[in-house]
């Protein structure tokens, strides 16, 4: 075996050249892996005893992808496109042996070679979407040509892979090799070398793209438009696919490489390259250690089985976790039974899980009356109303009954987890875990910190939010935690623009075409205008209770803020409640005015990065980033735009703090500039700079 670079080596087998890659972990396509490839390639070629080459990688996987360290930085040569365009026009033939994923560059240095085999469980994907980007190494140009536009389209614009047995359906791999990989793709080698059987250059193939429809192109734009609105990245590579059909190979490659450059310098794939990192370092938390030892959590109790309740026990029976559900009357415990019944069956009917599966499932969720039958379990989880006393009384029963080493969560928005701690014996093994409604759907997880949680407690949440598939993100204990404290800021705006001058959907409108999935007021439609509204004491104090007391409840009713169509969850205009707000802020002594576009955006955006300033200022959260990855999972904060603090950092802190402190003077000390936002202007910094 020769060694061509740190990273691949050249190895004969007889007649077949074996061309390594080995650089964990995963092999991905740096530096020194595309210089070991084209010395490589190079060095097989003149050597007159190989005949064939293997590209073959050491490791778990295939390559899976490009080195996204390097993005950003001066490119080195050889680049990818280059390499591969020598694999192209090698003489001898080129087998991609591929285990593990073939993602990304990865797939495209398979695309480039004139054979591929796999194994059974290799996968197979061009996730560069995902970043903002598209494949810039002659994917958009080569998939079409293998697979047909179709297919090509379904893959890249939505970055998801695909498996072995539909990768040797389509055409995308030539073989599945059973048993071992090297003796498989050393024996297919030698097959090609023994039959003599033409290379296929993918960059030759015309007969797929020739009897392409061009209506498939229009047809996926329109798709897109609704399903990634916003997004400029998986409409280029539309755009790139497209040029496969209608273009040379070789032009094709060149506006593929400009669409490619155009995105990696845009702003998109820069938020979404900085949310791919934030996303996997919002587990580190600097006083935790990998060392830490862990509690094995293998039955958790669940005490409510209303939509949190039910929601969070669906998360911990799909992980295959025992789970007790306590209600305090058998009819709340039978219909909280019966909706996780009925939320499974809803899945099976959309193929999404077996019936097979919504039996397992439904057999690991036992219900009871009794608190008691919690004796044994290693994790409850109180997910009741947010009220303190009941919580408290709660907590202070659960000490009494719980053994030893048992954690005790409380799933609270709100409420004070250091008060509901000490009604034990134990505040060391009670911490928060809010979940986001509906917590069987939604990714996010607030694990929160308490003044005594031990850290041993801290890790094992963290354990266990990541097996039942949750981003978890650690924050400390104040009002809100973090993502509904910053949250505040902006539905208060909201409700103050509506009475200055603005109606709700211009407002909706402003926050929508930003990229949120529904502005604020269509929001409070979709959750119930009524959450939180005292019935007993309204007095048309507010717009909530002015809406309320009308009926007006939101979807449920369809009338809110907007009038809902029987069956349609489409909101339609409320010219009834248009005149409502104006009557009301002219009896509130408003003067209405006319607000623009950009103020309506400013007064909801930048209060929520100023109250992120104030949780960094608090030790509330680690890092910047790690309220990005809150915003992204938990509220809708459109992922190309990065999190609240990334686009602050986008836009310009010393620009966020000159119209803070503008609007401070016109509206008063709601936005008073953050001590620590002030700090960073001083010094030249911006928030990621405390992304450590």
């Amino acid at each position: 075996m020769v060694a061509i670079t740190e990273a691949v080596s050249l190895e004969k087998d007889g007649e077949i050249g074996m061309l390594w890659i080995d650089n964990p972990p995963v092999n991905a396509l740096g530096h020194l892996v595309r210089k070991g490839l084209a010395d490589g390639m190079e060095q097989a070629e003149k050597d007159d005893e190989i005949r064939a080459v293997v590209v073959i990688c050491k490791g778990r996987t295939f390559c899976a992808g490009a080195d996204i360290r390097e993005f950003g930085k001066p490119p080195k040569a050889p680049h990818l496109p280059d390499v591969l365009n020598r694999f192209d026009q090698c003489q001898k033939p080129i087998i991609a042996a591929i285990h593990g994923t073939a993602f990304g560059g990865g797939l495209e240095t398979a695309l480039s070679s004139h054979f591929r085999v796999a194994v059974a469980s290799a996968r197979f994907g061009l996730p560069e979407v995902k970043l903002g980007l598209l494949p810039g190494a002659g994917g958009t140009q080569r998939m079409p040509r293998l697979i047909g536009p179709e297919k090509a389209l379904a893959m890249i614009t939505s970055g998801n892979p695909i498996g072995a047995d539909k990768a040797l359906e389509d055409g995308l791999i030539d073989e599945i090799i059973d048993g071992d990989l090297v003796e498989g793709a050393v024996g297919f080698a030698k097959q090609v070398l023994s039959e003599n059987r033409p290379m296929v250059r993918v960059r030759d193939l015309s007969e797929k793209i020739a009897r392409a429809d061009a209506q498939i192109f229009d047809d996926f734009r329109k798709q897109l438009a609704r399903c990634a609105r916003g997004f400029e990245a998986p409409q280029a590579c539309v755009d790139t696919v497209e040029a496969a059909v209608a273009k040379s190979f070789e032009d094709g490659l060149t506006y593929e490489r400009k669409r490619f450059e155009e995105l990696m310098n845009g702003s998109q794939s820069a938020a979404q390259r900085y949310y791919f990192f934030a996303e996997r370092q919002v587990a580190r938390i600097p006083d935790v250690t990998k060392d830490t030892v862990t509690m094995d959590i293998q039955k958790v109790g669940i005490i409510g089985a209303g939509t949190m309740g039910g929601g969070i026990a669906m998360n911990f029976a799909n992980a295959g976790i025992p789970v007790t559900l306590v209600e305090a009357k058998q009819e709340f415990l039978d219909r909280g039974l019966g909706v996780i019944r009925k939320n499974y069956d809803i899945s099976a009917s959309r193929g999404k899980i077996s019936s097979d599966d919504v039996d397992k499932r439904m057999e690991l969720i036992s219900g009871t009356i009794r608190m008691e039958d919690l004796a044994d379990v290693d994790l409850v989880i109180e997910a009741v109303y947010e009220n303190i006393n009941l919580k408290k009384e709660i907590f202070s029963r659960l000490d009494n009954i719980c053994k030893d080493g048992a954690i005790l969560a409380t799933n609270t928005s709100y409420l004070d987890v250091n008060e509901i701690a000490a009604q034990t014996a134990r505040p060391e093994s009670v911490l928060g875990l809010h979940f986001f409604s509906p917590a069987n759907v939604m990714r996010l997880l607030e694990i929160v910190r308490a003044e005594k949680t031990s850290i041993p407690v801290l890790a094992t949440a963290m354990a266990i939010a990541k097996k039942i598939k949750k981003i978890a993100v650690v924050v400390g204990v104040c009002y809100g935690f973090a993502g509904n404290r910053m949250f505040a800021q902006r539905k208060r705006e909201s409700e103050k623009l509506i009475l200055e001058g603005a109606l709700p959907a211009q407002v909706d409108r402003v926050i929508y075409d930003f990229g949120f999935p529904m502005g604020p007021f269509a929001l409070a439609d979709l959750i119930g205008i009524d959450l939180g509204w005292d019935k007993d004491n309204s007095n048309s104090r507010t717009m909530q209770e002015m809406l309320c007391e009308q009926g007006r409840f939101g979807q449920k009713n369809g009338k809110g803020y907007y009038n809902y169509a029987e069956g349609s969850r489409a909101p339609g205009p409320a010219p009834e409640i248009d005149d409502l707000i104006v009557a009301f802020s002219q009896k509130k002594g408003y003067i209405r005015r006319e607000i623009s576009d950009e103020e309506i955006l400013q007064r909801c955006i930048y209060p929520i990065i100023n109250e992120g300033a104030k949780i960094l200022e608090e030790k509330i959260a680690v890092r910047p980033s790690d309220l990005d990855v809150i915003w992204v999972n938990g509220y809708g904060w459109p992922v190309y735009r990065g999190g609240p603090m990334f686009y602050a950092d986008l836009v310009g802190l010393d620009k966020v703090l000159d119209v803070l402190k503008k609007f401070q003077a016109e509206h008063g000390d709601d936005f008073k500039p953050a001590p620590l936002l002030e700090q960073l202007v001083s010094e030249g910094k911006n928030f990621g700079s405390l992304n450590a």
